[in-house]
């Protein structure tokens, strides 16, 4: 029988209901969130997705921690979209090496027209190498996420970046509104949705508790929630945010999971900062997805090798996506021919992964 917590409605995830788990004693959070993991995914399973810049730099915004915007001096020059073929090997080099999913990521304020065939082209062909498929190509009308959800592509990912009263802090150019528009057009085109945040912006508790109540209350709940720890850029306004105590971050992992029992928690930006010990730390308190790869759009990422390590010291293991995001194991043993479907990931012994370039 499902928990009463996982019976909520969308929308009684209040910033108050989300803010006491919060300040729950780190024991009891954590521990609640294993209950609720526990429930809904394998307990040393985590899903792997590799993360490439198809077009960098350039961009017209002026998000406040991003070191493509124009506005800023980031360091990043502006390059143009990738062809399709290099994409392609690029999707490839990170199947061998493990990844489940393939994420492309443009700075954009919005495609446009005559970059679509390619962008198009590039789902196509990522998916008939066998893998998922993400894009991130900032905001979109009805005709482009139609066109997207045509060429057969599993996610998308816009993030809400943080709560709507922080958000004119960082961000200028585009409103909090404009990101829930881009969200239900893809919602109605039968795209699913990756949506997540960034902590360590100088933003407060309450802010993360009303992120998170944010991204829960979505109906249906986003099915990728990625949790970015802020990577200060120099030359970007953000540069010099304040340090977010460690501890918080492991708590907004735990009060994602448990606000959003069904959805991958993915382990985002910021993992190169981070010591092995919170990480597993962040698996612990209901992680089950991560980035896999040198780097992360423009920023660095813990090399592939160093994560076949730690998930090899921690007895995890690369899980597909049915095996991610299906009912625990306990449950599929109960049903004839299903563990047949299941499929473990062999992490291959390469250090190639996808994001050279970015």
């Amino acid at each position: 029988m499902p928990h009463a917590a996982d019976r909520q409605a969308p929308q009684a995830w209040s910033t108050e209901a989300v803010l006491a788990l919060f300040e729950l004693p780190f024991p009891d959070l954590i521990h609640r969130a294993q209950q609720v993991h526990r429930r809904h995914f394998r307990a040393d399973g985590i899903q792997l997705s590799s993360l490439l810049s198809i077009k960098t730099g350039g961009c017209p915004e002026d998000c406040g921690y991003c070191s493509q915007s124009a506005r800023h001096d980031g360091g990043v020059a502006a390059q143009r979209l990738m062809p399709v073929e290099e994409v392609v090997a690029a999707a490839r080099a990170a199947r061998d090496a493990g990844a489940q999913r393939f994420c492309m990521g443009a700075a954009w304020r919005s495609p446009k027209p005559r970059d679509m065939p390619a962008v198009l082209e590039m789902v196509r062909a990522v998916k008939a190498l066998g893998m998922e498929t993400c894009m991130t190509l900032g905001m979109l009308d009805d005709e482009q996420a139609g066109a997207l959800g045509e060429a057969g592509l599993d996610y998308y990912n816009h993030n809400l970046d943080t709560s709507p009263e922080f958000y004119g802090r960082v961000i200028g150019t585009r409103s909090y509104a404009d990101r829930l528009d881009t969200l239900a057009r893809v919602r109605a085109a039968g795209v699913k949705v990756c949506c997540g945040g960034i902590v360590g912006m100088g933003e407060s508790r309450r802010d993360r508790a009303a992120l998170i109540a944010q991204l829960a209350g979505m109906d249906p709940q986003p099915e990728s929630v990625p949790i970015n720890h802020l990577i200060p850029v120099p030359g970007t306004p953000l540069a010099d945010a304040p340090p977010l105590d460690p501890f918080e971050f492991v708590r907004t992992i735990a009060a994602a999971r448990i606000a959003m029992p069904r959805s991958a928690v993915r382990l985002s930006a910021g993992r190169q900062a981070m010591p092995d010990s919170l990480q597993a730390l962040c698996f612990l308190a209901g992680a089950n997805s991560l980035f896999y790869g040198d780097t992360l759009l423009t920023a660095g990422n813990p090399e592939a090798e160093a994560d076949r390590q730690l998930l090899r010291r921690l007895g995890m293991r690369a899980t597909d996506g049915a095996d991610a995001n299906g009912p625990p194991a306990r449950d599929k043993e109960t049903h004839a021919g299903t563990r047949a479907g299941m499929r473990t990931i062999r992490i291959q012994d390469t250090r190639r992964a996808a994001g050279g370039r970015a």
